[in-house]
């Protein structure tokens, strides 16, 4: 699989202005707007409209850059789905996390029954490209009937209380989806989160686990693979 950063050519801004502004928005709940804002304040003028198009050209590279990076998913799955609104609908948000919480993937879709789980089974078994030794879930049917039919091999723990790790992953994509104000449509839904699911976490270790000197030398690590994923890794500073 292709590691190397994305190419900027054609772009006048520098990497390191560009790959701020996406950390900015993707790490912190701002809109386009305030990290143009927050960049003006560093003596860069950029539009809100530049600092979208980025996010989106860049945003799904930085996180699948970022993905690649990390070890590989361990074997006890966690899955849940919960409503999310967009554009005045309300719709289904699937997850998948490990046992240490990090996220696999995710899934928007219009309902939560046997065809959706199913769906959602088999593009996690694809971009994994592994299966688990464990699933746990909650006692929705639908992943039952999903389990027996795509991975009948494997546990599968059905129990709410089982389900936290899941359910507590959900809670970042709240904050946000408050925030921005709900989304717009389904696709655009899926963009932003799965950009977003694979670039947050990467800058939210767990904090309480770690002593001050620990939680500075842990991100000093992962602002380093930043620099990496993005391509600013050796060049001076610009803004």
């Amino acid at each position: 699989m292709n590691s190397a950063p994305p190419s900027y050519q054609g772009h006048r801004y520098p990497v390191e202005v560009i790959s701020h502004c996406v950390w900015l928005y993707f790490r912190f709940p701002l809109s386009f707007r305030e990290a143009g804002e927050l960049m003006l304040q560093r003596g860069v003028l950029v539009s809100h409209e530049t600092v979208r198009r980025w996010c989106m050209k860049f945003g799904q590279a930085y996180a699948n850059g970022l993905r690649r990076r990390r070890p590989r998913p361990r074997d006890k799955w966690h899955l849940d789905e919960v409503l999310v609104k967009i554009n005045g609908e309300l719709k289904y948000l699937w997850r998948a996390v490990d046992q240490n919480g990090n996220v696999l993937d995710i899934l928007v879709q219009n309902r939560r029954n046997k065809t959706a789980a199913l769906r959602f089974f088999r593009r996690l078994l694809k971009g994994i490209g592994a299966v688990p030794r464990v699933v746990v879930t909650d006692q929705l049917r639908s992943y039952g009937a999903a389990h027996r039919q795509v991975m009948p091999l494997v546990e599968h723990r059905s129990h709410q209380g089982l389900n936290h790790r899941a359910e507590n992953s959900h809670q970042p994509t709240r904050q946000r989806e408050r925030a921005m104000e709900g989304f717009r449509s389904v696709c655009g839904a899926q963009r932003f989160l799965s950009a977003f699911s694979g670039i947050s976490p990467h800058f939210r270790p767990y904090r309480h686990l770690m002593t001050a000197a620990h939680f500075r030398t842990e991100m000093t690590v992962r602002f380093a693979i930043w620099e990496q994923v993005t391509g600013a890794a050796g060049r001076p500073a610009e803004a």
